[in-house]
């Protein structure tokens, strides 16, 4: 099916993409013409790395060509202009030579985590409509091929599954390229570039349509206020497929600055710092619970960090007296960000002294992100009060993917993006993020909708009824953890059984519950529902 403008994404009103191109923000690009144009400039400058097993680089003439081979094999098999392609591969060198392939027919990634399985895989596949499947052979030792198999049974509009590896009864992605018969038609900068997932409160995640314009201009504003240009190494130690690694300013926005991207296997300080060493590594992103590791290990390690210069830490809040270890720790400067993968990003800034560095969450982006901090009633609070954020702008989305009816609770009639955090605004501009109103768990960065772990727990013979909320910790900011009430005369259930019924039914591992208690019955509130409030503040005094 083809996508609808303004329907299936909706977008901006022509009133506000008129201020937004007069202002600069929206510069008529795309990502397709953005590899060209670096390649053309500066083809034999390294562009990407791939240490792992074996070290592989592309320069950014390499990578200009082998995407254009990808894209004309894509087109050979049918694969055109706005569909989509759900992509599930870990950080090597082919994800980025197929997003950037995709790019140039305009098809759309829909991007997937590698811990995703059956219930969001064929989420994906099924909503947007997926035509074709990317994913590794086996990727920390789970078969891919096995799960894309299950899918195409399921999902009868899948018509081909690429395989990075043995591609068993698939179709080996080394197969697909061939000599492009001639240009692309390729898309328009205000047409949509790719899906991204949201962080979700409810069921699985929304998606998130973003434009070429709206994205492109996320990564260049991100690359003046953090300093990326041509000499910038960067390293990938977070999955290269969230938001976060890829945008602020992330690979794509080094790519755009004409740096060199090196993607890391696995995140843990034995893996990445001798990357950071070898590589000489200047810029890398980090969550609060990997930052935490990275500070620990840091400074005992005999690796020479010294090429490190600035580390972004966001995708949680991240506490003052964590982020105060960090610069003694690893010997670079610190920068928060927070963002969203909605659109609205903030960051400290390099001039910013210390104390604001590591109390608070930065300052927008764009001149024109307007920022509204509400009250319950949706009144604007007095200045420096906290209350719930409101946000829209050039890189803000102004509505999720064929979601029309979320999409009149999560957006104001006038535009402005219900973000779900609490914050209160400083005299200089910078938010502090005080709570979420969300009820989403923030487990180190990744979301966790409590109804859809509930949904599968109460799937269970012996449960009668359950209720997910977040508990803090040091670590992880939040850990998730599951009430469950059992039936009348049921079996008893031990909390290892409760957990492992959750992994069986095929999610990705970080939403199976961190704890199981089990009690007779939840609070409620005055009008009968259940007050997660109170179960939340019952765990945290426990």
């Amino acid at each position: 099916m083809t996508v609808t403008p303004g329907v299936d994404a909706p977008t901006w009103p022509e009133e506000f993409a008129a201020r937004y191109r007069a202002a600069g923000h929206w510069r008529g690009e795309t990502f397709g013409g953005m590899l060209r144009e670096r390649a053309a400039a500066h083809p034999d400058r390294v562009a990407l790395v791939d240490p792992a097993p074996e070290r592989r680089t592309w320069t950014y003439g390499e990578l200009d060509e082998r995407a254009d081979r990808l894209a004309a094999g894509f087109a050979a098999r049918g694969i055109g202009k706005g569909d989509r392609v759900v992509v599930q591969l870990p950080n090597i060198g082919e994800f980025v030579e197929v997003v950037f392939a995709l790019f140039r027919i305009g098809a759309l990634p829909v991007y997937a985590l590698p811990a995703h399985r059956d219930t969001e895989i064929g989420y994906f596949c099924s909503f947007t409509e997926a035509v074709a499947y990317v994913v590794p052979d086996v990727h920390a030792g789970y078969d891919h091929r096995d799960l894309a198999a299950r899918l195409r049974k399921e999902t009868p509009g899948l018509r081909h599954v690429f395989v990075v590896g043995e591609p068993g009864e698939h179709t080996a992605l080394s197969e697909v390229p061939c000599d492009p018969a001639g240009p692309f038609e390729g898309p328009e900068p205000h047409e949509l570039a790719f899906l991204q997932l949201s962080g979700g409160t409810t069921g699985v995640p929304k998606l998130i349509p973003r434009t070429h314009d709206d994205y492109l201009y996320s990564l260049w504003g991100s690359n003046e206020i953090c300093g990326v240009d041509a000499h910038t190494r960067f390293l990938v130690a977070l999955p290269a497929a969230h938001n976060f690694p890829m945008s602020s300013p992330g690979w794509l926005g080094v790519m755009y600055a004409g740096g060199t991207v090196v993607l890391c296997p696995r995140p843990d300080p034995a893996t990445a710092f001798p990357l950071v060493e070898r590589e000489r590594i200047t810029i890398t992103a980090l969550v609060p619970p990997l930052a935490l590791v990275w500070t620990e290990a840091g400074t005992t390690t005999p690796y020479d960090l010294s090429s490190l210069t600035l580390a972004l830490v966001g995708g949680a809040k991240y506490s003052e007296e964590a982020a105060r270890r960090l610069q003694p720790a690893l010997g670079c400067r610190l920068m928060q960000v927070f963002g969203m993968a909605e659109g609205l990003v903030n960051y400290t800034r390099l001039d910013d002294d210390v104390d604001t560095v590591v109390t608070t969450q930065g300052r927008p982006v764009s001149p024109d992100d307007e920022i509204r901090i509400v009250d319950d009633g949706g009144d604007d609070v007095p200045e420096g009060e906290p209350g719930h954020l409101l946000t829209r702008g050039p890189y803000t989305i102004r509505g999720y993917w064929r979601a029309p009816e979320h999409n009149a609770r999560a957006f104001t009639e006038d535009g402005f993006y219900r973000t779900g955090d609490l914050v209160r605004r400083t005299p200089t501009g910078h938010l502090v993020v005080v709570g979420r109103a969300k009820d989403q768990i923030n487990r180190g960065g990744e979301k966790i909708a409590p109804e859809e772990i509930e949904n599968i727990i109460l799937a269970h013979p012996s449960v009668h009824d359950v209720s997910v909320v977040a508990v803090p910790d040091a670590y992880l900011g939040e850990r998730s953890l599951a009430y469950v009430v059992l039936r009348t005369g049921a079996e008893p259930l031990r909390p290892v059984a409760v957990k492992r019924f959750v992994r069986e039914r095929g999610v990705a591992a970080h939403k199976v519950p961190d704890l199981v208690e089990f009690v007779d019955a939840f609070p409620q509130t005055g009008v009968g529902k259940v007050s997660k409030k109170q179960l939340r503040s019952t765990a945290e005094q426990s």
